[in-house]
């Protein structure tokens, strides 16, 4: 048997003996209540019969004409079977009888009388056991009239009071039988929730949750799931523990994975201008003439420089990825951006270049590192410039607010391809499939539009893009230095 099974039938056996010892409490309780009440009636009924026989008997007496032994009031209609009288004198019992089952009298032993000494006749009422006759209730009067005493048996009384101890226990059994039996149809009824709920705990601590991809994990039934009911509870949790745990994993996958491809493409990425040295460096070794050296020299520290900035690339992605704080100074991003257009213009002069200021005072302030920001604004110019055909018309708009400024980037160019955009600021994203570039073909390592995604994120902003055929927009949203983000933008950098 598994160990959630055990522990379901442990807590039912718990249960089970709980409401058991409880409600044999509440029946012990009750039984002690009804022959403790019973038994108070029953005796101070027998008491009241006591007296008023033994004032029956004192008033017999006066009628009398007998000496002082004489009990024969004892054979007056009315006397019960059972009942003891006697006569005493000087505290000591002179005679006394009791009526026989037949009606007759009989007289006390000498042992018997004993039993009866000692009782005052003040009319309190005493339990004296009697030799061969069991135990009576007894009670003396005396005061004006003649003293006697008179009992009557309490064996009747200790009857009915014994057996209804034996009543109240059997049907104290007989209720704390049934009700065990139906606590534990109704705890069973209600523990299986629970326990459908540990098996699904346990089936999900079955799968192998340290390796592979991780999805379709089993979830706790809808219909133990009520909020209204403690398992209903622990099924809503369960359930979003597992939804938790299913999220994490899945990020956890996709880390990985985004990392083996970063791996992947940093690799290749780094190998091309390597392989490139080493066959340039072989060739000079070797003292070929298909090349000359100055011009191999050239492309060598060609593929050096694209190697240097492909690492340096990579490194400032990890700087940003580590959170490290970037210089907080206030910009003009007006300016900024103009200076960078400027730039775009004498490296595109193919392209056609339009820059649109949007701002009441000629200045948009933010507040970050100049640098970095020039490098996002110069990383989107070139992607616009080199994914687009000569004669593009390219925008280049700055707007502020007196929270927010925005700089936009937008051109006419053919657009990006809907399958790619999704995925544009992630490192090492080209338009062309293949990895494969031919000695000094121009194009990019995939990094710029991620560096600009990682380095506005940096400054608490955001990079955005919309694309089509014919049109294709990026737009960098940063804090103003002038709005109310601007102070806790400086204060995190």
């Amino acid at each position: 048997m598994s160990r959630s099974g055990l522990g379901r039938r442990s807590l039912r056996v718990r249960l089970v003996l709980f409401v058991s010892v409880a409600m044999v409490i509440v029946c012990a309780a009750m039984a002690f209540t009804t022959v403790f009440v019973q038994r108070v009636y029953l005796l101070g009924d027998l008491d009241q019969r006591v007296t008023d026989a033994a004032e029956r008997s004192q008033g017999g007496l006066q009628r009398r004409t007998g000496d002082e032994t004489d009990l024969g009031f004892l054979n007056e209609r009315g006397q019960p079977a059972g009942t003891l009288a006697a006569r005493f004198s000087a505290g000591r019992v002179i005679a006394a009888e009791v009526v026989t089952a037949d009606g007759h009298q009989r007289v006390l032993t000498a042992a018997q009388r004993a039993a009866l000494d000692g009782i005052t006749t003040d009319g309190s009422l005493h339990t004296r056991n009697v030799p061969g006759l069991g135990t009576y209730r007894v009670t003396a009067l005396g005061g004006d009239g003649v003293p006697v005493l008179v009992g009557l048996p309490m064996g009747d009384v200790q009857g009915m009071i014994d057996g209804l101890v034996v009543i109240e226990a059997v049907i104290a059994a007989v209720g704390l039988a049934a009700a065990a039996g139906a606590a534990t149809v109704v705890i069973r009824r209600q523990l299986r929730p629970l326990g459908r709920v540990a098996a699904t705990a346990a089936e999900v601590a079955r799968v192998p949750l340290d390796r592979g991809e991780v999805a379709g994990l089993t979830r706790v039934p809808a219909t133990d799931t009520d909020p209204g009911t403690e398992t209903g509870q622990v099924g809503v949790v369960l359930n979003r523990l597992i939804d938790h745990v299913e999220s994490s994993l899945a990020e956890r996958q996709r880390t990985e994975d985004r990392m083996r491809r970063f791996l992947a493409d940093a690799s290749h990425e780094l190998r091309t201008p390597l392989a490139s040295i080493a066959g340039y460096a072989e060739m000079m070794k070797r003292g070929t003439r298909r090349i000359e050296p100055e011009l191999a020299w050239h492309r060598v520290a060609a593929q050096s420089a694209r190697m240097t900035g492909l690492v340096e690339d990579l490194l400032l992605l990890a700087r940003l990825d580590e959170g490290r704080p970037l210089r907080s100074d206030e910009v003009n991003l007006a300016t900024l951006v103009a200076e960078a257009v400027w730039d775009a213009r004498a490296a595109g002069s193919g392209h056609h270049w339009q820059l649109s200021l949007r701002v009441d005072d000629g200045r948009a302030a933010v507040v970050g590192d100049p640098s970095r920001l020039h490098q996002v604004v110069a990383n989107l110019l070139s992607n616009a410039r080199v994914h687009t055909p000569v004669g593009t018309k390219i925008t280049v708009a700055v707007e502020a607010t007196d929270a927010w400024c925005v700089v936009r980037v937008l051109d006419d160019g053919p657009g990006i391809p809907p399958d790619l955009l999704p995925s544009v600021f992630e490192r090492f994203t080209r338009a062309d499939a293949s990895r494969s570039r031919a000695p000094g073909e121009e194009g990019g390592s995939g990094l710029g539009l991620a560096i600009a995604a990682a380095i506005t994120e940096a400054h608490r902003g955001r990079i955005d893009v919309v694309s089509e055929p014919g049109r294709t927009e990026f737009s960098v949203t940063l804090p103003s230095a002038d709005g109310g983000a601007g102070p806790a933008l400086r204060r995190g950098l």
